[in-house]
């Protein structure tokens, strides 16, 4: 079996440049991920790997461990045959969810995506407070979102969910298929060139597993439908990352029924509604009673929907941001960023003690 050299799983010259930072250590990148445990590919091979006794002490945020998509630095192996993971370099883009059992901690689905595909099919999972919810998310992680619209052959309206899909979709494209539809591999295709790296998102059995044998040419996943009120079951156990025929890759990723908010950006996902807080009488205008609400003025209007407003304020408490102002909104993301090193200012000393250790 050929193993993919690590270029071929997305290397470039930016991760490069920092990885000389550890002349001792060799690059790698994660490509799947156990419990305790990962999956690396390196320069000649591919093997498994688990963080060093002191990653694990320095680091208290679940954030910050590796996650599929990270480029690492290794170094030889343990007593197990085990690489061992010293650093995760700067991910240029991380897509996060609360994390489950961890009070005020968000958990990493992937990382370093230039393309994410928010996958909901037409029938019994169509929910666009939830696609909101993904969008939100999606362009908070730094990832270009496109919405994938499966099992359109099941659905009872195409035209009116596809017009309510576009009336949210903001700056995003939209990509509709069904089992029938022989093209869908071409149409995501056209987002995935040698060295981009995607990942399919979305609930259990909406079909992205589906889509990425058809990506594939092969079986390479397990598939299951949508169960009994779209419960669904989750064919996928873990993510993992596969390199594609035309040279792309991609994130499976396990089914999520409803991902918890860590950080959101609702510039983009909300445009409008964003616009019209802007144009309120009163800086500190809660969007209930005060006069000289535009807000307000544009729902007894009809120019914005119910739905879509309460999906707004409901993200947006979650996302820890209501009462913000944009200026503060993006400190607190930076703050959280550079937590690990004792905020922005350290981060910046960090940097600076980096750049003398090259040079």
């Amino acid at each position: 079996m050929k193993m993919n050299t690590l270029k071929e799983y997305g290397l470039n010259e930016c991760f490069l440049n920092e990885a000389s930072l550890y002349p001792n250590l060799k690059p790698a990148r994660v490509i799947a991920q156990f419990k305790g445990l990962y999956k690396i590919a390196t320069e000649n091979s591919e093997c498994f790997a688990e963080v060093t006794g002191k990653f694990r002490h320095d680091t208290t945020l679940v954030s910050l461990f590796p996650a599929v998509g990270d480029y690492v630095m290794v170094a030889h192996s343990d007593d197990h045959g085990h690489a061992m993971i010293h650093h995760v370099l700067t991910r240029k883009s991380s897509f996060e969810r609360t994390a489950v059992g961890v009070t005020g901690q968000s958990q990493v689905i992937a990382t370093n995506v230039d393309v994410v595909f928010l996958c909901m099919s037409l029938n019994n999972n169509y929910n666009l407070s939830r696609l909101e919810r993904y969008l939100s998310i999606a362009w908070s992680s730094g990832s270009t979102p496109v919405i994938v619209l499966t099992k359109s052959d099941l659905c009872d309206d195409l035209q009116k969910k596809l017009q309510e899909v576009e009336g949210i979709a903001a700056f995003s494209d939209i990509i509709v298929t069904s089992a029938l539809d022989d093209t869908v591999d071409e149409k995501i295709f056209s987002y995935l060139k040698p060295g981009i790296t995607a990942s399919f998102i979305g609930s259990s059995g909406v079909g992205k597993s589906t889509l990425i044998n058809k990506l594939m040419g092969i079986d390479a996943l397990v598939t299951a439908e949508i169960g009994k009120n779209d419960k669904g079951r989750h064919t996928t156990t873990g993510r993992e990352m596969l390199i594609l025929p035309n040279g792309g890759i991609v994130i499976d990723t396990p089914g999520m029924r409803e991902i918890g908010i860590e950080s959101a950006d609702l510039s983009k996902s909300f445009a409008e509604i964003e616009a019209l807080e802007a144009k309120c009488k009163f800086r500190n205008c809660t969007h209930t009673s005060e006069p000289g609400c535009a807000i307000q003025k544009a729902l007894a209007d009809g120019l914005i929907e119910k739905r879509r407003l309460d999906n707004y304020f409901k993200i947006k408490r979650e996302a820890k941001y209501d009462g913000l102002s944009s200026k503060e909104i993006e400190t607190s993301k930076f703050e959280m960023m550079f937590k690990e090193v004792g905020g922005m200012k350290n981060a910046r000393r960090h940097l600076k003690e980096q750049k003398k250790q090259k040079f």
